[in-house]
């Protein structure tokens, strides 16, 4: 009589509750792996194209014609159609590289703006350094202002002195009066507090000149304008780079010398102070005529 197998215990086998809990765990532990993944969408697309590229099924176009042609390498040749050569249509088109240069950056507009903001704020600084300066002239100056000695007047960047040669020069002399010097003073004070080019220049009337000291009006007109310059260089404050001296005799004319006052009015030593524009050229300025 043959063996009997013995009756099977009732339930699962004892492995499988150990096999479960295993199965349960591993569940848990990759759930928690893709819940801290990340996908990158950018890597993710570039990804696809490569197996695109890869796995791609690339299809056969049969050639119903003859070969056209024969090659050592690769004896199989499908006819193609050749397109006109001929161009109906021309564009211009900007490289990249180009383009790129044709760019302005954005760092590069911002410091221009702030450029024309500086050179603005600038400007604005130096029309209130000439307002001051011209006020303090006209205060400093009044009652030579109002005998007619001088006048101050402002031109653009620019401050024009006018000493007249009543009360500063005898005729045909470049010495300088004696009491000029204080008047002289007060100038150079206010020219030392404020920076600038400061041109002196001598003018004369249109009467000839022959002395022993002076062959012409040339000699004359640079002589009184050295002679104003010693006099404005005493106050130690005013740098001798900030200062030139020119001799114009009588090319540059205020006034018609056909009269005696006219005259009056051309005999002079002009100072002006040069702000800017003016300040930074090295050009001689040509004074306005009137």
């Amino acid at each position: 009589m043959a063996n009997k197998c013995p009756p099977c215990e009732k339930g699962l086998p004892p492995y499988l509750a150990t096999f479960a809990d295993l199965m349960a765990l591993l569940m848990c532990f990759f759930v928690l792996l893709l819940s801290f993944a990340q996908i990158d969408a950018v890597r993710f697309k570039k990804m696809a194209e490569s197996m695109k590229d890869a796995f791609g099924v690339q299809r056969e176009i049969p050639a119903p014609d003859i070969v056209k042609g024969v090659s050592v390498i690769k004896q199989e040749w499908s006819p193609s159609i050749s397109e006109e050569s001929v161009i109906t249509e021309v564009k211009q088109e900007t490289q990249e590289v180009e383009k790129e240069h044709l760019k302005m950056k954005d760092g590069e507009q911002d410091s221009s703006m702030d450029q024309e903001k500086a050179m603005e704020l600038a400007q604005q600084a130096i029309e209130q350094e000439l307002a001051e300066q011209f006020a303090e002239l006209q205060e400093a100056l009044e009652t030579q202002i109002d005998e007619g000695q001088i006048s101050v007047e402002r031109e653009d960047s620019k401050i024009i002195i006018r000493i007249q040669e009543k009360g500063s020069f005898a005729s045909g002399s470049a010495r300088l009066d004696a009491g000029f010097h204080q008047v002289m003073d007060k100038i150079s004070s206010v020219l030392a507090t404020k920076p600038g080019r400061i041109l002196v220049a001598g003018h004369t009337d249109n009467i000839p000149i022959s002395t022993g000291r002076f062959r012409s009006n040339w000699e004359l007109s640079s002589a009184r304008a050295v002679t104003v310059l010693h006099s404005m260089l005493r106050n130690k404050n005013i740098a001798q780079d900030r200062v030139e001296v020119q001799g114009f005799a009588d090319t540059r004319p205020l006034q018609d010398n056909a009269t005696p006052q006219g005259r009056a009015k051309n005999r002079r030593v002009e100072l002006v102070i040069l702000r800017g524009s003016d300040k930074e050229s090295g050009e001689v300025i040509s004074l306005p005529t009137e």
